[in-house]
């Protein structure tokens, strides 16, 4: 057989294991291999199945020699964020929080997919909590980039976008709250998907924001990610966000035929505030789109500031509240980057989440008139290349907003493609994103657009065994910034009134976020009619 096994996809394994061509052990025994080769230079696992993963694959195997075949993911060999909970093996969300915690049962999503047969080759690196990082002070190490193992593999689901994208498995599942399947497979060049909000039940996934977090599936193609949303999928009534939604035959929808879909095209986005080749690129991507017979004009919705400002109250309130107690008692227990990006959600007040819903709730009504107008958005995914793990800041993610968040709070699906390479070798990204439940069209324009380019055909460039390059960290802020008398007072009573012992480091810090936090909650303190409702409205779930 002359298929490289270190470079093939889902659907194209799938082939010829239904056809006996391949075995799933031999698939699995060449990732295993190729594992073996890279990872120490990729650092994308953070707890390697390897024997179990050979069991699945003889199983795999005598079911398909017997007859049984499950479809394209029996015998596939796929891998988990380790945010999702794996019956006797290790959950960490790479934190020393939840070193030795190990799961008695699998996520509603870890066993669809062994339901479905795939083959389990491990646990992913992500940030803390899927929340801080690229973090060296952390028992793992952060993921890195294939395409040049200096830089960044995106966050939060670094280790599922660098194992997909050297080839260690063929597809991974990740979780996006605020862009964390998207912003990886940008950055790595693969394919990324955030499904609407209540599409992919999150049971058994280790929370980040109950309002935004969703799971979705990472891949080298488009097709390959339809393959797994298809085994995902589905209403389950343990998670309260879940939702009872047709699921349709996301695959069949990928005919590569988008003529007369209406593209509305974010502009604004990235106008200002993209890099050349970023810009460069987008523009030849919508050239590609209008070729295919795609009506492209470019529209407006908020600036992205507006939507960072609901998720980031919202979310990190959320996230605050999960993680309050061991915040108060073991500080010194979590990364640098988790708290300089945590901690300052103690300045937040029960006013300022429910503003922030209700502003959601208005941002969500405003996407009615846009969603009649056109099939799907399109915008970047980036705004930039991948950086260098030695240039992250610790807290920056307070000052800046980026372009994946607006789909977070508006709820609809959102796709990553790769739309070209910088001048070094790193990947761009287009952004695709459409109305909620409407997955096949987004879907399907992907991979249109990927049919009619040839960016997906390139390979990372890995040499087996080599040693991994030294990034030195840069060392987080220590010294805390001057603010004016009211804001030190409003911060230090915070501290005091949420229970926290913090060290100078960890003030310094809070000190440096708290302008952009607590101006985030200003802007949402707008005039409203008395009753314009939060997002969250109670509905009674349905019974098991």
């Amino acid at each position: 057989m002359m298929t490289d096994l270190n470079t093939i996809t889902i659907a194209e394994a799938a082939r010829l294991i239904e056809a006996k061509e391949l075995s799933p052990v031999e698939l699995t025994e060449a990732k295993l291999a190729l594992i073996e080769g890279l990872d120490a230079q990729l650092n994308s696992f953070v707890t390697l199945t390897a024997e179990a993963a050979l069991e699945k694959a003889r199983a795999a195997a005598a079911e398909i020699a017997g007859g049984t075949y499950r479809g394209p993911l029996h015998g596939i060999s796929f891998g988990l964020k380790d945010v999702y909970n794996t019956a006797g093996i290790p959950t960490t969300a790479q934190s020393r929080i939840l070193i030795d915690h190990v799961p008695d049962r699998d996520a509603t999503t870890t066993a669809m997919l062994y339901a479905a047969g795939g083959v389990l080759m491990g646990k992913l690196a992500t940030h803390e909590f899927a929340h801080g990082g690229p973090s060296f002070d952390l028992p793992w190490p952060p993921a890195r980039n294939p395409w040049n193992t200096e830089h960044f593999a995106g966050g939060s689901s670094s280790g599922s976008a660098s194992a997909v994208t050297a080839g260690l498995v063929l597809g991974a599942l990740g979780s996006d709250t605020g862009g964390s399947v998207r912003i990886p497979a940008a950055l790595t060049g693969i394919v990324g998907l955030k499904p609407t909000n209540g599409l992919v039940s999150r049971h058994g996934v280790v929370p980040h924001s109950f309002t935004f977090d969703t799971c979705g599936p990472m891949a080298w193609t488009v097709e390959d990610c339809a393959i797994l949303l298809q085994a995902i999928a589905g209403y389950d009534a343990r998670d309260a966000s879940s939702v009872e939604h047709p699921i349709p035959d996301y695959r069949a929808a990928l005919t590569g035929d988008i003529r007369g879909l209406r593209l509305g095209v974010l502009r604004h986005f990235w106008t200002d505030d993209a890099d050349a080749e970023t810009a460069a690129a987008m523009e030849a991507a919508l050239d590609v789109l209008a070729g295919l017979g795609a009506i492209v004009e470019e529209t407006r919705i908020r600036p992205p500031q507006d939507y960072f400002d609901v998720k980031i109250v919202i979310g990190k309130s959320e996230l605050y509240a999960t993680q309050e107690m061991d915040l108060r008692t073991r500080p010194g227990d979590f990364g640098v980057d988790f708290l300089s990006r945590t901690i300052p959600a103690c300045l937040y007040r029960a006013v300022d989440y429910i503003q922030a819903q209700r502003q959601q709730r208005r941002i969500i009504s405003e996407m009615r008139p846009v969603y009649a107008k056109y099939d799907a958005l399109v915008t970047v995914g980036t705004l930039a290349p991948a950086i260098r793990l030695d240039a992250h800041r610790v807290g920056e993610p307070w000052e800046t907003p980026n372009v994946t968040t607006p789909f977070n709070v508006t709820g609809g699906p959102a796709l990553v493609v790769c739309n070209g390479y910088s001048a070094t070798g790193l990947p761009l990204s287009l952004q695709i994103a459409g109305r909620p439940f409407d997955e096949v069209t987004v879907l399907r324009i992907g991979d249109a657009y990927e049919r009619a380019t040839e960016w997906h055909t390139r390979r990372p460039h890995l040499t087996q065994g080599a040693s991994k390059v030294p990034v030195t960290q840069v060392e987080a802020p220590t010294t805390a910034p001057d603010l004016d008398a009211e804001t030190v007072d409003i911060v230090e009573a915070c501290i005091m009134r949420a229970g926290l012992t913090l060290d100078d480091g960890q003030r310094a810090r809070l000190y440096a976020a708290a302008p952009h936090a607590l101006a985030m909650g200003r802007r949402l303190r707008g005039p409203r009619p008395w009753d314009e409702a939060p997002a969250n409205v109670f509905r009674f779930p349905r019974r098991v």
